[in-house]
């Protein structure tokens, strides 16, 4: 009963907190809330017994990636007034495709297809129950291939992302380390010998 209710909280905070990042006209409170519902999303894999998920969630997205955001969202110089009229130039699409998916997740997962009824509860496990072990294994043995793939995957879109963003400008200065490096003192410093002068005697 206890661990339905916990659901339940979790859950309706995690609906409460995805509605205000997308309805709230400041970016850096749309930002906080999104950070709200991570840790109400880590609080549904703790009741899953998913503990490494949890963590990972929380550490990754809310400790790194989140933080990242957070200051970039500061540092830019964002018009409100243009996003506060564009949030009602699109709220008929907006609330079109939220019905959509709502009644798309309704059918995958509603009570006729989905619950308890037609899948049983997942086997509680003892204190010495390792799921980080457990995903590790299944990720290397099972799903090594599929693991694999999505590697690949990812250091296609970075070498791509990376090849995208450079640009060489012409009139940007760049340095050679290999030439630096090779130097001769000849080439920078040159030794110019001049006679001495003698004082002109004052009159």
């Amino acid at each position: 009963m206890f661990e339905k209710f916990l659901f339940y909280l979790f859950a309706a905070v995690l609906i409460f907190a995805a509605t205000m990042v997308i309805t709230r006209r400041n970016p850096v409170h749309s930002v906080l809330f999104l950070v709200l519902a991570f840790f109400s999303s880590a609080g549904l894999w703790l009741l899953l017994e998913a503990e490494f998920l949890a963590v990972t969630l929380v550490l990754v997205y809310v400790g790194a990636v989140m933080v990242l955001f957070l200051f970039v969202v500061m540092m830019l110089d964002i018009d409100l007034a243009a996003l506060r009229a564009g949030f009602i130039r699109y709220l008929p699409v907006g609330l079109l495709v939220a019905v959509g998916m709502a009644a798309a997740m309704i059918m995958v997962v509603g009570p006729r297809y989905f619950g308890l009824e037609k899948y049983a509860a997942p086997a509680r496990h003892g204190a010495e129950y390792s799921n980080t072990a457990d995903l590790g294994t299944l990720l290397y043995t099972v799903y090594v291939y599929p693991f694999e793939i999505a590697a690949v995957i990812l250091l296609v879109a970075i070498i791509a992302a990376i090849g995208l963003t450079l640009r060489r400008r012409p009139t940007t200065k760049y340095q050679n380390p290999s030439s630096q490096v090779a130097i001769r003192r000849g080439d920078r410093v040159r030794m110019v010998k001049m006679p001495a002068e003698e004082k002109v005697p004052q009159k």
